[in-house]
Parts: C-alpha cells; structure tokens; sequence
C-alpha cells in the first residue's frame, strides 16, 4: 500500500497558499458579476491566465507540441476541467452565495473516485472509499436540503449546476491520467486553458456580446485576482505542491478552501449561510477523511 508523502513545513505553507488562492476565486467572482455576464467573466478568467503562462512558456523556454492529437487533447481537457466547470459555478454563482458554491465544490474530490472507480482498472472502490463517498453525498444532500431534492427552483438550480462542474472535474481527472501522462506540467496547463479559451470567446461573444472594458476598479481588481493569482499562479503552485506533497496531501487543500470562502464571503460580501450549510459540510469534510484512509492506518 501506498502512503503519501510526509508533510514539510514548507509543504503545509504553500498548500495553505494555494488553498487560500483558490478560496478567494468565489468571493472574487461574486464581485465581477456585479458588472458582468458569467460568461464574460469565465471568458476573462481563462483568457488572462492564458497570456501569462504562454510568457511563462516562453520565458522557460519549454517545447511547444506539434502534434495535431497532443492540442486536440489539450482542447478536451480545456472544456472538461476549464471552460464547462467554470461556466457552470459562474453561473451557479448568480443564483447561490459564494461560500455555498466552494461547500459544493468539495464534491469534486468524492465523484472523482466515483468516476476513475468506473473509467479506471487501477482505481479500484474499496470499502473505505465508498464509506467517504456515500458521507459525501449524504452531506451534499443536506447542503441542498433533503426535502427540497426534487425541487428545481432558481436557488436549486445554481446548487445543481455547481454539483455539474464537480462531475466535470471528475471526467477531467480520468482524462489527465489516460492522456496527459509525460507532459510538462506547465505547458499542460497552457495548453488546456488555451483549449478553455478557444471555447469561452464565442460562447461569451454570443451569449453576452463584446465585453466592456469601462469597469470599476474593484472589479478590475476582482478579474486580475482570479484570472492572475489564483488560476495562472495557482496551477504553477498546484504542480509544486503535487511534487512535494503528492496527490493524497492534497486532498488536504480541498478541506481547507470551504472554510476560507466562507470566511470571505461573510467579510466582504456579509453573507449568511444556513445551518444546514454547515452541518452538510462537516458530512463531506468527514467522507474527505474517510476516502483518504490514514484515520485508519494509525
């Protein structure tokens, strides 16, 4: 059996830098959207950050892929783990609070397992994966509130929406380990928001028209902090931290983004969330744990 890799202190440090990079992204959105479409906004979101790491490319002088199949892979993955998550939590965001959405978000993690369980041989269920993922569910359900399941009211359906994008980063996962294998990191991720850009300038030009550039400060302020810090910054953060820490210690960011957002938008935004909220998240923070499966090693 394979453990992950012990925890240094410089580890601890930029995984809570990453974590708190990627709890500002909803507080941050929340703000675009005042002056914005969702579209528009995801549109700025990808479209900068892939300006800065194509310099980063440039700058490091990493291989650009020639291969017709590497970009058409590259443009897969940009929808899957960019363009559709990214429209649907946009979206998702006009119609539920900012800390919810990162609640959801946590998601991710469980329907991950669920999806390389189904996709990949070498991902098997085993037991105390599916005890994490059914506590999971079984707080995503308390999130959204048992008795207003089968409702589809505007409120549930940004909650289902942001639920879909945690479904999309699973099919990403899958997809990165069959195809992505041996590419480096970097140009990975400049080759999958490029995909993500290709298909977010039309959508957001037909959806919501030509964007305007006559927008206040703050929200100037909101684009240059999700698009710069915590998308380009953050996926040259991520692959650090991937290297340090290794996969499994980074489960430990996705227990550790929820309570940021929140925070945040309790401060900037005054929002309240309902106890429900809470009690749901504790459930998937404790599937989280479970999946991981070092509770049960010591």
């Amino acid at each position: 059996m394979t453990t992950a890799p012990q925890m240094t202190t410089r580890a601890w440090v930029e995984l809570t830098l990453l974590a708190m990079l990627w709890g500002g992204v909803f507080v941050s959105i929340a703000i675009a959207l005042q002056e914005m479409g969702p579209f528009t906004a995801v549109l700025h979101r990808v479209g900068w950050a892939t300006l800065i790491l194509w310099l980063v490319v440039w700058v490091r002088g990493i291989p650009v892929p020639r291969s017709a199949a590497v970009w058409g892979i590259f443009l897969v993955m940009g929808i899957l783990n960019n363009a559709l998550p990214f429209f649907l939590i946009t979206w998702g965001q006009t119609r539920i609070e900012s800390g919810m959405v990162s609640i959801f978000n946590a998601m991710t993690a469980p329907l991950g397992v669920l999806v390389a369980a189904m996709l990949l041989r070498d991902e098997p269920l085993r037991p105390h994966r599916l005890g994490g993922v059914a506590l999971a569910f079984l707080g995503a359900a308390v999130v959204i509130g048992i008795d207003r399941l089968g409702q589809l009211d505007p409120r549930a359906a940004g909650q289902w929406a942001v639920l879909g994008a945690t479904l999309s980063y699973a099919f990403a996962g899958v997809w990165g380990r069959r195809f992505m294998q041996g590419i480096d990191p970097i140009m990975a991720a400049t080759g999958m928001l490029t995909g993500a850009t290709l298909i977010a300038l039309p959508a957001a030009l037909w959806l919501e028209g030509v964007p305007s550039l006559a927008l206040s400060p703050h929200v100037w302020g909101a684009i240059a902090y999700y698009a710069v810090f915590a998308t380009a910054g953050a996926y040259l953060l991520y692959y650090r931290v991937l290297a340090m820490a290794g996969a499994g210690n980074l489960l430990l960011c996705t227990l550790l983004i929820p309570p940021i957002a929140v925070f945040l938008g309790w401060a900037i935004l005054s929002e309240a969330l309902p106890t429900e909220a809470f009690l749901g998240f504790g459930l998937i923070a404790a599937g989280l744990i479970v999946m991981d499966g070092r509770v049960f090693r010591h």
